[in-house]
């Protein structure tokens, strides 16, 4: 019988006691842990702060998945909190930047876009998070709320939220130490900050809900990657209940 895709990935890349991979790594050609788009125009967002006196316990008994949302906007202060709760940097160590979501070898994959339909100060748009500088990056204005639900199965939600989360990877930053394994911890480093996303949204009152059915090359076409160095792997929503 032969074997599926799923299936042949699981099998080819295990670890075993005989087969590890590794060796040395080529530190002269590490890939950039920081993506940025230095010409374009930047809007800088609000210092991340505490906006929510729930406990942990209370946030984790109120998540659930939202997919209708009010018209009301959410706040600039809202999203910056959103954004740098779910990828931002968290501390820094040994001149170090480390992140509030793990990532294996603390390499970072996970770069962040976003669609802004109805935020507070922000136009409506497609941005960049720009994750050195705590900023979102102008990559198109206007309004691609259709677009963008379209491009995830005629999801309506996408296009009733406040903003879309798209959450690509560029694999050469994990497969630069691990091969071929890195596409599993790509997979667990999106989860890690997806999570962080719904708790932080929920934290504040506000409603989400994550996708995975989407067609990414639609998905990819808005933001402007190429589908084969970068590419959509996740995305979510966020809005006012």
């Amino acid at each position: 019988m032969n074997k599926g895709i799923g299936e042949k990935f699981q099998q080819d890349t295990k670890y075993s006691r005989n087969s590890i991979g590794g060796g040395g790594l080529d530190w002269n050609n590490q890939p950039d842990l920081y993506k940025s788009y230095p010409n374009n125009k930047k809007i800088k967002l609000v210092k991340p702060e505490a906006l929510s006196k729930l406990s942990l316990d209370d946030v984790l008994k109120k998540r659930k998945s939202i997919r209708i949302f009010s018209e009301k906007p959410v706040t600039k202060q809202q999203l910056s909190y959103i954004i740098w709760a779910s990828t931002g940097i968290q501390r820094e160590e040994l001149e170090f930047e480390f992140r509030t979501a793990p990532s294996a070898g603390a390499l970072y994959p996970i770069e962040t876009y976003l669609v802004i339909n109805r935020v507070l100060d922000i136009p409506k748009g497609v941005y960049h998070y720009s994750i050195k500088d705590n900023s979102l990056e102008e990559l198109k204005t206007g309004d691609f709320s259709i677009e963008i639900s379209k491009a995830a199965l005629e999801q309506d939600m996408c296009k009733n939220s406040a903003a879309v989360f798209i959450w690509t990877a560029i694999f050469n930053r994990s497969k630069w130490k691990y091969g071929e394994r890195a596409y599993r911890y790509i997979y667990l480093d999106v989860g890690h900050i997806a999570e962080n996303f719904a708790l932080a949204s929920t934290s504040l009152g506000l409603g989400s809900c994550q996708i995975a059915a989407l067609f990414d090359d639609e998905v990819n076409e808005i933001i402007d990657v190429d589908g084969v160095n970068e590419s959509v792997i996740y995305m979510s929503v966020v809005g006012s209940l």
